[in-house]
């Protein structure tokens, strides 16, 4: 049966889209309305990521793009072409949404929760019953720090980070109403944080490592000089930056290439008739420390991780402090079980190890290199989203 796509343009939504054409003839991809160049950046990245160029140039033949919006009741579609896309599917792959870790509530709700509803209502309309595969996070464990987050777990019980995960919170709870209501299978797929060790391109789709490295480049710029104080400097001359988190906290980083290569084979197991929720992570956290380590290099700064946020910051500290999302995840230990992965593919769920190494070659054009500040161009605006 024919299988669509929505966000195939984004970090993981090409990655999703590579496997996927693995697998099947034709993808009908689910592009923004207005965007107009969606099968030109797709091209792109094929081309910039190697493709043979006889694949390359089939991809229009086996693409079919249609203009959506997924913020609309039938996703802005008439009527007619609503009810020939939804006849037409045997499979949806939703992928699409907004990671703004500073977002307002509203504006991620319209996106993440109206979207998906949208797409579920697809779902419903076609003729075929077709089984969607739902992108969300692992981060629906909101505040909880310690212990272990199950795949089987879904409450707010812990409050949440971000507005960002309270979107993709109410969005799980709608697949579970739309799924009883229905009667119909939803596969749920929980990704950690997604990251790369290709070197970034202007043509590229950003990660969120990226992000985070903008941020601090502003907001170093922003400040100025630092004037002597309280974490004004470290003993080699660098400014000193104080941020609140763990020492022996970690955080579960999760290269993107093999994040999509599970999903798609998740996908080929045979559902429960409910919601099957999946952890799609790394087997191996990274420790704080590592992370620490990266931003020191991406812009010259000393770390020092402190318990509280200190009650004399200086003008760098200050602005960071404004970008709720850079920071709260440093305060992490807790762990993701991924039992059913490792049950359904044994060893073949662990990937590639992801160290210092691996982090800075997604953030530095042309390859990793030892030591030294990352260049600016290398990373992008701080605006971005990944949809």
């Amino acid at each position: 049966m024919h299988v669509a796509l929505t966000g195939a343009t984004g970090f993981l939504g090409l990655r999703l889209l590579r496997r996927l054409l693995g697998t099947h003839r034709s993808v009908t991809v689910l592009a923004h309305a207005g965007s107009g160049d969606a099968l030109h950046r797709i091209t792109r990245f094929f081309e910039v990521t190697g493709a043979p160029e006889a694949y390359v140039a089939e991809l229009p033949r086996r693409l079919r793009l249609v203009e959506t919006e997924l913020e609309r009741p039938g996703l802005g579609l008439s009527s007619r072409a609503f009810q020939e896309l939804a006849d037409s599917l045997g499979t949806i792959w939703h992928s699409a949404g907004s990671i703004n870790l500073e977002g307002d509530l509203p504006a991620l709700r319209r996106t993440n929760v109206e979207g998906t509803r949208h797409v579920l209502e697809l779902a419903a309309a076609g003729r075929a019953r077709p089984v969607v595969h739902h992108v969300s996070t692992a981060f629906v464990a909101g505040c909880r720090r310690e212990g272990v987050a199950y795949e089987d777990e879904l409450d707010d019980a812990y409050g949440f980070e971000n507005a960002y995960e309270r979107s993709k919170y109410e969005a799980e709870m709608l697949i579970h109403a739309w799924s009883r209501e229905h009667r119909r299978t939803v596969v749920v797929l929980r990704p950690s944080i997604l990251v790369t060790d290709l070197p970034p391109h202007p043509e590229l789709p950003s990660h969120p490592l990226q992000v985070i490295g903008r941020i601090l480049h502003d907001a170093r710029r922003t400040a100025g000089p630092e004037s002597p104080g309280p974490g004004a400097g470290s003993p080699d001359g660098r400014p000193r930056f104080r941020l609140v988190g763990q020492p022996h906290g970690r955080l579960n980083l999760m290269p993107v290439e093999h994040a999509a290569d599970v999903m798609v084979r998740l996908a080929g197991r045979t559902p429960s008739g409910g919601v099957d929720t999946y952890h799609v992570v790394h087997d191996r956290d990274v420790p704080v420390p590592t992370i620490t380590t990266l931003l020191e290099q991406l812009v010259e700064l000393s770390v020092e991780l402190v318990a509280t946020a200190p009650d004399d910051p200086s003008a760098l500290e200050a602005l960071v402090d404004f970008y709720p999302g850079l920071t709260a995840y440093l305060t992490h230990g807790r762990r993701f079980d991924d039992t059913r992965v490792r049950a359904l593919f044994g060893s073949s769920a662990a990937s590639e190890r992801v160290d210092l190494d691996y982090l800075r070659s997604g953030l530095v054009p042309g390859g990793p290199v030892s030591g030294g500040p990352l260049p600016t161009a290398a990373i992008p605006s701080a605006a971005a989203r990944y949809v």
